[in-house]
């Protein structure tokens, strides 16, 4: 049995230290050792996306990192986005479009739009597409997503 190796990691601005062992997923940390289960782990090879959080300001799949590839990152998953009362833009913009059916991929879609909408001006809707590829959903055919993004977009922008 391998020793454990504590880390210090900063998620949704709350700092959190724990022992952990070495091979721990961060995507098994967050909802293990830290109770934050929006963060879905769905194929487990980083394929399908809905474990995407973000890492010191990139979207990362949680399934591919380690935890202790985390000592000292600031993490921030989709319940740092906002609460059931208290919706943020993008959720209230997911909401209003009816862009999700079964809600499994929408932690991980929730989390890569954050980070595209911080990097990228996501100008048509090819670039909304282009930016969701990694992100698979199964149930919404990915329009009404798509639709609820470039809404939000429209409304930063002042835009009808």
């Amino acid at each position: 049995m391998s020793a454990g190796k504590t880390i210090r990691v900063t998620v949704n601005s709350v700092i959190y230290e724990r022992t952990v062992e070495p091979r721990l997923l961060l995507s098994d940390f967050l909802r293990q050792e830290l109770a934050l289960t929006g963060t879905h782990v769905g194929c487990e090879h980083g394929v399908c996306g809905a474990c995407t959080i973000i890492v010191n300001g990139d979207s990362v799949r949680a399934c591919l990192m380690l935890a202790v590839q985390a000592d000292g990152a600031t993490v921030e998953t989709v319940e740092g986005l906002g609460s059931i009362h208290k919706l943020n833009p993008l959720q209230k913009a997911f909401q209003e479009q009816h862009a999700l059916q079964c809600g499994f991929c929408t932690p991980g879609m929730l989390m890569t739009v954050t980070d595209l909408l911080r990097k990228y001006p996501l100008a048509t809707d090819e670039d909304i597409r282009e930016g969701l590829s990694g992100n698979l959903c199964r149930c919404t055919g990915y329009e009404h997503i798509v639709r609820a993004v470039r809404t939000l977009v429209r409304q930063t922008e002042g835009t009808p």
